[in-house]
């Protein structure tokens, strides 16, 4: 697959992106955006983009972490390895950016996308990890006009007390939802789980809420210490499935 290392403009500045394309044709290709997980922009993360775009997508994998500059790539076997570094790190990378800026973000995004001759992004599929999984279920809430398809894969926080929680964005979901907990997961246990189907449920949302058995938060890239093979094809499979039936 072709990866491009592109520089979005943003009104504080310009934020770091990848776009990962087919190897085969010259598009234009149905656009999907792919917001990471906490550990940030990594090769397993470009390997996910390359998968992606193999099944015919013109993929759009951004740095929300943009506001902090340019950063090496975390090493994740030293982070998990200390407590205190593994939240000294994470911590001040998802300090550079809250929910509303991320939402910000994402018109930006999707306006770079329109200008993209190889992207057909008057529908456009949105896929996270881990705290990307909330930032897809934002998409999908805030740009409801846009945003036909959505992926969330052993995200947290989905649902729970908080006035900005991403649950309560159902009402304006339009578009066919999927989210898939990772098991034993604090940040999305089967309360939230719970909440989150039901609130998808009351608005007529499009929706399939589970909890991977036995895969644990993290299960999806390939370089995490949790990472589970058999849950992550099954993601690829549901997933691929899902954007197959709103783009193509």
């Amino acid at each position: 697959m072709s990866r491009t290392e592109v520089s979005i403009p943003m009104p504080e500045g310009a934020a770091r992106a990848y776009v990962f394309t087919p190897d085969q044709g010259e598009g234009p290709w149905p656009a999907a955006v792919m917001f990471m997980d906490a550990p940030a922009i990594r090769p397993a993360l470009f390997k996910m983009g390359e998968r992606l775009a193999s099944h015919g997508y013109y993929v759009l994998l951004p740095d929300m972490f943009w506001r902090l500059g340019p950063y090496e790539p975390i090493d994740l076997a030293a982070v998990f390895a200390d407590e205190a570094v593994r939240r000294e790190v994470f911590g001040r990378m998802t300090g550079s950016t809250n929910p509303q800026k991320a939402v910000a973000d994402m018109a930006e995004f999707f306006a770079w996308l329109d200008r993209q001759p190889q992207a057909k992004a008057d529908k456009i599929g949105v896929t996270g990890y881990c705290m990307g999984g909330g930032l897809a279920l934002r998409a999908a809430g805030n740009f409801p006009d846009r945003v036909v398809a959505a992926g969330a894969f052993h995200g947290g926080n989905l649902a729970t007390d908080a006035p900005d929680s991403p649950h309560l964005l159902a009402p304006k979901i339009k578009a066919k939802v999927l989210v898939a907990g990772g098991d034993q997961d604090a940040t999305f246990d089967d309360a939230q789980s719970e909440r989150l189907a039901k609130a998808m449920n009351d608005a007529g949302v499009d929706a399939e809420v589970t909890i991977y058995r036995g895969a644990l938060h993290g299960y999806a890239p390939t370089d995490m210490p949790v990472h589970n093979p058999e849950a992550a094809e099954r993601h690829w499979r549901e997933l691929i499935a899902l954007f197959d039936s709103k783009l193509k």
